[in-house]
């Protein structure tokens, strides 16, 4: 039996990095010591200072050559404070900032079709996601930070000795011929010189000096963010003239980086071998498609680029908001570790009784304790899917929403729920099959808000008239208090719903957390007896859903989970939801509610642009597709001590309770 080929490293990042190693490995090239045979390989990091010893046994030894590279999508940070990087780009014929010799993208860029829809309707749609979400190289950068005045011409400086300005044969000289171009080709106009990321960071040395320039950019600032306000850009051979192109404009370029000699820029280094004329979608598909190979971390596999995209934009999300560090009040003392959890990955959360308005921090307050007309705190709540138990039986929660605006469950204010529901009236198709994919996942596994084991349903047989499910509350939750009309108990909401549909088999659900004893609302069997309606207890409320053609609510996310199921919702409150075309509106949503989103761009807002999620098993910020994977495998956020013991305390109550509610009950 022959022995697989093996790749031999011969510095110690391949071996002691562990993110390198482990993408090297699942790409079938896990790093070896020694010397290769006749089959092997070896692996070099691109023409990085200490390559020489890999290239001279390659060479002696007469075995393939491999140069490996992080790939134009790496982590938050530069360096190992990045930790790691999210793909590599693994090269068997060059390194693809080399222009000197072809490498495996030069190749794909000369000689792919390139003209598959489907592989250029991703490439649209991911590069929509980038400019979207500000994700660059390093993606620690922040769209809101001041930036000049539109209009000036934008010079990219770059890391002095970089391995692509050596490979341009460019230095010094280079970068001074080009800023002299750029005053020649723009007189009158601002230079703004952008510092490359590890300059910034004291890392290393750059070329332009400050003086040099009537604005010099040191700052994280967001590339794309930038670029739509340049009137033209210049670059040796800097990601940003990627960048650029994909942001609409034609860099000028000084060396020769892979996108240069494809017609998409101004080039002033010669590239003989290339003469292709590329469009912008067929360049990047081949760049950040088919080139690299990506690495998710949350599942330790290879993954596409949206995995990519899904994961790092969530990161970047977690930097720009929290890295200013928050002051938290209103937050009870379980509930500290979680807001820490999600909030202090960038600088810890500092918690008061009271919010100290001297301080410089951003405040954050959980959104039942904040006033109506307060304009100076961001609320929290838990998000849509939140976990595998209730919240008041202390069960951490996979997501939680920070609003700037207001709170999603108050209709007397707007929100940034709104905001963002207004803004998916119309979605991109990458958006629409990311989300319409999302909701078939939800639906195939049963998920809703606390995924709560139940029994399946075994409704009574429906007569001649229709089931409808009528959803109990919370009575005293804040969602009814602020956003329920003239109904406000789940008594009268039967009584509405027996009036206008006085033929339906009613099937009422109580809330889990009335149901367990924790909160009010319970209704008195004998009036729900009355009105002839069946008590659905112990349902799986997705399950429940599914056996019905009509729900009715006053304000319960369950009428959510029903839009998304495609079912009849009938509201008498002012959800997040209603409002919006979707709902059949017996309440008075409010008026500024206009827009008319499709379901998907509802769902899109509300499970995808508006929660914050956290891994439970990583600790990690992450996307809305891993918690589904992780309640789909019954995954849980790991409680704290002093929860697991209120706990028991809270169950102990919640089982006597029960017993009361059931012996007080009729036979079912």
């Amino acid at each position: 039996m022959s022995r697989r080929p093996r790749a031999f490293a011969y510095t110690g990042g391949f071996l002691t990095q562990a993110r390198v190693r482990r993408i090297l490995t699942l790409a079938g090239l896990p790093p070896q010591i020694g010397l290769p045979g006749p089959r092997d390989s070896v692996m070099v990091w691109g023409h990085s200072p200490r390559a020489w010893r890999g290239e001279r046994i390659a060479a002696r030894k007469g075995t393939p050559l491999i140069r490996v590279e992080d790939a134009f999508l790496r982590s938050l940070f530069p360096g190992r404070q990045g930790a790691g990087p999210m793909g590599l780009l693994i090269d068997r014929r060059g390194v693809q900032y080399d222009g000197r010799h072809v490498s495996d993208l030069e190749l794909l860029l000369r000689s792919d079709p390139l003209d598959d829809a489907t592989l250029l309707a991703r490439a649209q749609g991911a590069m929509a996601r980038l400019r979207e979400a500000h994700l660059t190289k390093y993606a620690a950068v922040d769209p809101d930070l001041p930036l000049p005045a539109p209009g000036f011409v934008l010079v990219a400086d770059q890391a002095r000795d970089d391995a692509s300005i050596l490979a341009s044969n460019a230095g010094p000289g280079t970068f001074q011929l080009m800023l002299e171009r750029a005053r020649a080709d723009h007189p009158g106009k601002r230079i703004v010189i952008k510092t490359h990321p590890e300059t910034a960071q004291g890392l290393r040395s750059g070329y332009l000096s400050t003086a040099e320039a009537d604005a010099h950019l040191a700052t994280p600032v967001s590339p794309y963010a930038l670029l739509d306000r340049a009137a033209a850009v210049y670059t040796v051979s800097s990601q940003i003239g990627f960048e650029a192109i994909l942001a609409g404009h034609r860099p000028h370029v000084f060396g020769q980086p892979f996108y240069a000699g494809w017609d998409l820029s101004e080039d002033h280094a010669r590239m003989p071998r290339r003469g292709r004329h590329l469009s912008a979608d067929q360049l990047f598909a081949a760049a950040m498609i088919l080139y690299p190979t990506w690495y998710d971390p949350l599942h330790d596999r290879l993954c596409d680029l949206e995995t990519v995209i899904n994961q790092l934009e969530a990161r970047a999300r977690s930097w720009r908001e929290d890295r200013k560090g928050w002051q938290a009040s209103g937050m009870r003392p379980w509930k500290r570790p979680i807001i820490q959890r999600f909030f202090g990955q960038h600088g810890p959360v500092r918690f008061a009784p009271h919010a100290d308005p001297d301080s410089p921090r951003p405040q954050m307050v959980w959104a039942s304790k904040a006033p109506v007309a307060d304009d100076n705190h961001t609320r929290v709540e838990d998000g849509f899917l939140r976990s595998r138990g209730l919240g008041a039986t202390l069960t951490p929660p996979m997501s939680l929403v920070a609003d700037r605006k207001g709170i999603h469950y108050d209709p007397r204010q707007p929100s940034d729920l709104e905001h963002w529901i207004s803004q998916r009236a119309q979605l991109r198709p990458d958006q629409a099959e990311r989300v319409e994919h999302l909701m078939a996942r939800l639906i195939a596994a049963g998920l809703s808000k606390y995924n709560l084991p139940g029994r399946r349903p075994n409704l009574p047989v429906a007569g001649r008239g229709r089931r409808v499910l009528v959803v109990g509350q919370v009575e005293d939750d804040a969602s009814v208090l602020a956003g329920a009309g003239p109904v406000r108990s789940n008594l009268e909401l039967l009584r509405s719903a027996r009036r206008e549909e006085p033929d339906a088999q009613l099937i009422y659900k109580p809330h889990p957390d009335v149901e367990a004893g924790l909160r009010t609302g319970a209704v008195d069997p004998g009036e729900i007896a009355r009105l002839g309606a069946h008590v659905a207890h112990g349902i799986n409320a997705a399950d429940l859903i599914n056996e019905v053609g009509t729900v009715w609510t006053m304000t319960s996310l369950l009428g959510f989970e029903a839009l998304l199921r495609r079912r009849e919702v009938v509201v008498l409150g002012a959800p997040f939801y209603a409002g919006w075309g979707l709902t059949v509106d017996l309440g008075t949503p409010p008026a500024r509610r206009t827009a008319r989103p499709s379901l998907l761009g509802l769902a899109h807002a509300a499970l995808i642009d508006y929660p914050r999620y956290v891994d439970p098993v990583s600790g990690q910020p992450c996307p809305v597709e891993l918690i589904v994977d992780r309640l789909t495998q019954g995954a849980d956020a790991v409680p704290h001590p002093l929860w697991r013991l209120l706990g028991l305390l809270f169950s102990a109550q919640a089982t006597g309770r029960r017993q009361r509610w059931t012996m007080s009950s009729p036979a079912r």
